[in-house]
């Protein structure tokens, strides 16, 4: 393409009209398990919950980015891919804090609103995933989607596994334990993103 001067990450940049209707169908689908997600959290006191709802809003928003940047220079496309991965690191902060909150307050969630819930957000995630499998080795903004999308079905996995030990221990560590997860996983996902996107920024 012309103007291309960042190696090979140009030549699968991913502005093909599959990529934008994958985006598209993944930004509906999170925006609507962000809402659906907020209120189950509540109503079963789940920290892992509140935080894979927040994830999905957080991904909402990643789609929404990543489909106003696909018509844009690589530059902009990987300076964009950078503050996501700050942003990533913001929400792994944030889990960590709600969790340390939720210990000191000794609450005991609700395990099967979160099994019931989590089981259809993984049915989303994994669905998503698929879409946006084959565009995964793109530029860091094409890169940062996909490790959204991989995370988040393995989260839905991990807080099924939390509300399966509330349910055996009748405690709130096993819920808390997987919103720490839920948070390494940001953590280590956004530091990823970040390095991507500074080696692409270095050879624009």
């Amino acid at each position: 393409m012309s103007g291309c001067n960042c190696g090979t990450a140009c030549e699968t940049r991913p502005t093909n009209p599959a990529y934008r209707r994958a985006l598209w169908v993944a930004l509906v689908l999170n925006a609507l398990m962000f809402g659906v997600e907020l209120f189950s959290s509540f109503a079963a006191e789940s920290v892992s919950l509140l935080a894979d709802a927040i994830d999905f809003l957080g991904d909402a928003g990643n789609y929404a980015v990543a489909l106003f940047v696909l018509g844009l220079a690589p530059i902009w496309r990987s300076r964009t891919a950078l503050w996501k991965g700050w942003l990533m690191i913001g929400y792994g902060v944030f889990v960590l804090g709600k969790s340390a909150w939720q210990w000191a307050a000794g609450i005991v969630p609700e395990p099967f609103i979160m099994t019931g819930v989590s089981l259809l957000a993984l049915a989303v995630n994994v669905g998503v995933a698929v879409l946006l499998y084959a565009h995964r080795q793109g530029d860091a903004q094409a890169r940062s989607v996909w490790l959204c999308s991989r995370n988040d079905a393995l989260g839905n996995l991990a807080v099924i596994a939390a509300a399966g030990g509330v349910w055996a221990t009748a405690q709130g560590w096993p819920d808390i334990a997987v919103a720490l997860v839920l948070a390494g996983l940001a953590l280590t996902s956004g530091a990823s993103v970040i390095r991507h996107a500074q080696r692409e920024l270095r050879m624009n």
